[in-house]
């Protein structure tokens, strides 16, 4: 939606229309009428370059037509189609409108596609080819933004090539995220865990569950205070995909790596969303796309779980 809503720009859209009209038709009037002064050889005295005169002949009247008929033209389509502010024109066109139009006819012609993609299960969509060329185009326009063409990821945005999945990497719960989207929050926890020195030493442990490199002395210090952390990702650091919360114990850091990393996780928390697709995508899309990123990590030769 617009952010210019007020009255006020449909107004200034209007005069300013009116006005650049108004003014090509007053140029136009202008240039027919005056004349400079006369000369014998019926020039205007200007000279260039010693030989190039200009002549004071009249605009020619088929250019005059021309820009006549253009004028003529503007009026007549701003009669027609929106221009004037929001006066929506006598056809009632609007960009909104033609999408929906373009939309409806593209999906009349891809239904007997998708009809059939989605008769099959996903473990075989996702072994079409032809199933998975039309899941790689929706990917790339509606997915790879985040998280890359190659699906691999970024900081903050999950890699799909692998079985890493923090809320499960079942075809249904991937088509699950894909349609409603994903809101993953981890509240500051500083307060609850105490000192800069216990958050550190927090940091630590966290560390010491996957094997990174780590302070032993800090982590077995941190060890009691892992306890704030454990409702969400569990006692063991196995996290909970209910719950949207990381498996702590691998090796696999989406909002980044290492002792300050973790600290400012702890301190300042994390919200991170991803967008619904519902809506922009018919479920049949939805179907074939769950099929891609499913078949992403679990294709030979995917990634395995670390």
């Amino acid at each position: 939606m617009s952010d210019f809503t007020h009255n006020f720009w449909s107004l200034f859209v209007t005069i300013v229309t009116v006005v650049s009209i108004l003014a090509c038709l007053i140029l136009l009037i202008a240039s027919g009428q005056v004349k400079t002064n006369n000369t014998p050889d019926n020039t205007t005295g200007h000279v260039w370059d010693g030989d190039l005169r200009e002549m004071n002949n009249p605009l020619p009247r088929w250019w005059k037509w021309m820009f006549i008929l253009t004028i003529v033209f503007a009026l007549a389509y701003l009669v027609a189609y929106p221009g004037f502010g929001s006066y929506p024109g006598q056809l009632g066109w609007s960009q909104e409108g033609a999408y929906q139009k373009e939309t409806e006819t593209a999906k009349a012609e891809l239904d007997p596609l998708y009809a059939r993609f989605v008769a099959m299960p996903t473990e075989q969509m996702a072994g079409n080819t032809q199933a998975m060329a039309v899941g790689e185009r929706l990917f790339m326009n509606n997915c790879a933004q985040c998280h890359g063409s190659d699906a691999r990821g970024s900081k903050s945005f999950p890699n799909l090539t692998d079985n890493d999945w923090i809320h499960g990497g079942t075809p249904e719960k991937i088509q699950e995220t894909i349609t409603k989207g994903r809101i993953g929050a981890m509240p500051p926890m500083a307060p609850a865990v105490g000192s800069g020195e216990d958050v550190k030493n927090l940091a630590h442990y966290v560390l010491s569950l996957s094997g990174s490199p780590h302070d032993s002395v800090r982590a077995g210090l941190g060890k009691s205070k892992f306890t704030v952390c454990a409702a969400c990702h569990g006692m063991d650091g196995k996290g909970n995909p209910a719950l949207g919360a990381p498996n702590l114990t691998d090796d696999i850091w989406l909002h980044g790596w290492g002792e300050n990393a973790i600290i400012a996780m702890i301190n300042n928390g994390k919200t991170n969303q991803m967008p619904a697709q519902e809506g922009k995508l018919t479920d049949a899309q939805i179907q074939v796309l769950t099929a891609y990123v499913w078949g992403l990590s679990n294709k030979p030769g995917a990634t395995a779980a670390k």
